[in-house]
């Protein structure tokens, strides 16, 4: 069987060479278990250039101190609950910290509002159970249950789409640094190097609140929007020009303009005024996030490199846009049709723009 080229390799894979170099130049202490130093860890996140001139491309634009307070937390023994809007890289942040702490970003649980107690504790093969009845073999562990038996980070996503009662199995877990198997009679206890990173955002629908108990075993850090539109640009051209290189896209030339279109559109419609401060808009139902900007884009250069020139052009990324916006085919229709008529009509260099949107 041949090798297939993955869609999405893991953090650790996609980097493994910007780890190897800061771990070959790293020459700070190392908290128990961790492949890297604190310092190397957030020199990874943020980006630098090494003294060999090897060059450490930013996995996260923001504040650096908000990665410094990330990444102290994790050596302490209070787990890390990354709070923020969709779109602000919460599941990125917390990859990228997990391949540079273990090695490992994989040990995930994907928070649902299905999410079982077993995928936070541990389960059962059944048909060993049913054969041999309770034993080791028969258990199948969670990936937390592995992070502790390893000394490792274990990651834990939408912590807030969790039912109140799973999420109250993490309270053992996070402040006593143990795992009963009363079936077994016996404790998975925490090897130094383990930690916890949650996700969360607490604004979407669905939500189920944290307890006081629970929160206070996590120190929380809470990551902003892009502060500016400079930065959210510089976001999205990485992560799509990541994506295209992921998918094989065709190269599409320079994109820039497009893109900056996109994200103005996007700031705009969220903070309910555009960039001058002039006009007033109404904002969308929807949260406009850059992780949104960054999928309109992408499927923007599939367009454009399959179905038409090869350059980004309006017509590629209004359908996009639109569906992004609209997300109640009542409520937010009006308030794209007034930004269409209000905003973006006035503005002379985007009549192409405003012709691809009216005509989708």
């Amino acid at each position: 069987m041949t090798d297939q080229v993955v869609l999405r390799p893991h953090a650790e894979q996609q980097y493994a060479q910007e780890l190897s170099a800061l771990a070959a130049v790293d020459d700070r202490p190392r908290p128990p278990s961790w492949k890297l130093s604190p310092w190397a860890v957030v020199s990874y996140i943020i980006g630098a250039t090494l003294k060999d001139g090897t060059v450490i491309t930013p996995k996260y634009v923001g504040s650096r101190r908000l990665m410094e307070v990330a990444v102290a937390t994790l050596a302490t023994d209070r787990g890390l609950l990354l709070l923020g809007v969709p779109g602000t890289a919460k599941s990125w942040v917390s990859e990228q910290l997990a391949a540079a702490i273990s090695g490992d970003s994989t040990l995930l649980v994907q928070g649902t509002a299905g999410t079982p107690e077993e995928a936070v504790r541990y389960g059962w093969n059944y048909a060993r159970l049913i054969a041999e009845g309770p034993s080791e073999g028969a258990l199948v562990p969670s990936p937390i249950m592995v992070a502790m038996r390893e000394g490792r980070i274990a990651r834990l996503e939408e912590l807030t789409r969790i039912p109140s009662d799973v999420q109250d199995a993490l309270i053992t877990i996070l402040s006593e640094k143990t795992l009963p198997v009363p079936e077994l009679g016996f404790e998975v206890q925490a090897r130094r190097g383990f930690n916890l990173i949650a996700t969360a955002n607490d604004r979407d629908r669905g939500v189920n609140e944290l307890s006081s108990a629970l929160r206070r075993r996590f120190n929380t850090v809470v990551l902003p929007l892009p502060a500016s539109a400079e930065d959210e640009v510089r976001i999205v051209l990485k992560r799509v020009s990541e994506l295209g290189r992921a998918l094989e896209l065709p190269d599409i030339g320079a994109a820039e303009r497009e893109i900056q279109r996109v994200v103005q559109i996007f700031r705009e419609l969220r903070s309910g005024v555009t960039n001058d401060g002039k006009i007033s808009v109404k904002t969308p139902s929807g949260t406009l996030s850059t992780a949104e900007a960054i999928s309109v884009v992408a499927n923007g250069m599939a367009l454009a490199a399959h179905f038409g020139d090869g350059e980004l052009r309006p017509s590629d990324l209004a359908a996009g846009i639109v569906g992004s916006v609209i997300k109640d085919p009542v409520s937010d229709q009006v308030v794209w049709t007034e930004y269409l008529e209000n905003v973006v009509r006035q503005r002379r260099d985007w009549a192409d723009f405003y012709r691809a949107c009216r005509e989708d």
